[in-house]
């Protein structure tokens, strides 16, 4: 299939999606979210495809939300639009019976990092920045961070990440158990080649097994909280003040 925004190849049983918007650090649209959902469903039919790796072009895996190709934000929520297209991504990502590695090799932020919570596990570059920006920008998460980061890094260690709106690098992402690893950026292709051929080595049928034992465990986990994200949103007042010249006014 031909896309606008994303790249999509196969190699030796590992399918690679792109994310391809690099001067806008590959920032999310709609219909960027949506051809990532193809991308997924695409590898996840194809029989030569044992693991699904996921990043981005140039300096960013994902910075987050475009938020100049945002209307009027309805309050602190970015809108039906975004939502409806991020949360299915999320839920291809982790229905699709084939392991997705997030490789993180630049800025992951806010909704790019949502993203990277959905993948199975997250290896990243030392130099990448990983940070949830909600609070920054007056808005506030919509996609399952509430339930994803602190199932990764601990209640407490998610309160001081979303309060302060901090950057962290990716070897201290390792450190605390966002990202499985990190390495060098220059060793970062080559460390995630490695353990998708060890995946593409073992049992497909087997693999796929334990992710949907794994995926089903976690949902039913976070089954209540991911309810109470999705239909509730409180008043934040000076959303559209924070978020200034990069919405567009309605």
């Amino acid at each position: 299939m031909a896309y606008q925004d994303v790249l999509y190849e196969v190699e030796k049983g590992v399918a690679k999606i792109v994310i391809n918007r690099p001067d806008a650090l590959n920032a999310l649209t709609p219909s960027l979210l949506s051809e990532l959902h193809t991308a997924v469903d695409e590898a996840g039919k194809d029989d030569q495809v044992g693991v699904i790796v996921l990043t981005g072009a140039g300096r960013a895996f994902c910075a987050g939300v475009d938020l100049k190709a945002l209307d009027k934000p309805a309050g602190a929520d970015v809108g039906d639009d975004l939502n409806n297209a991020a949360r299915d991504l999320q839920s291809a990502i982790e229905d699709v019976p084939k392991p997705v590695i997030g490789m993180v090799n630049g800025f992951c932020l806010t909704g790019g990092l949502e993203l990277a919570l959905a993948c199975d596990f997250i290896v990243a570059a030392d130099e990448a920045k990983f940070g949830d920006t909600h609070t920054r920008w007056g808005l506030r998460c919509t996609w399952g961070m509430s339930r994803r980061l602190p199932e990764r890094v601990g209640d407490a260690k998610a309160r001081e990440l979303t309060y302060t709106a901090e950057m962290i690098s990716g070897s201290e992402a390792a450190r605390i158990g966002l990202a499985n690893k990190s390495v060098p950026v220059s060793d970062l292709e080559r460390t995630v080649k490695e353990i998708a051929e060890k995946i593409v080595g073992n049992s497909a049928d087997a693999v796929a097994a334990h992710k949907a034992l794994y995926t089903q465990s976690r949902k039913e986990r976070m089954e209540k909280g991911l309810e109470r994200e999705y239909t509730t949103m409180p008043e934040i007042s000076d959303t559209l003040e924070r978020l200034g010249g990069f919405a567009k006014k309605g």
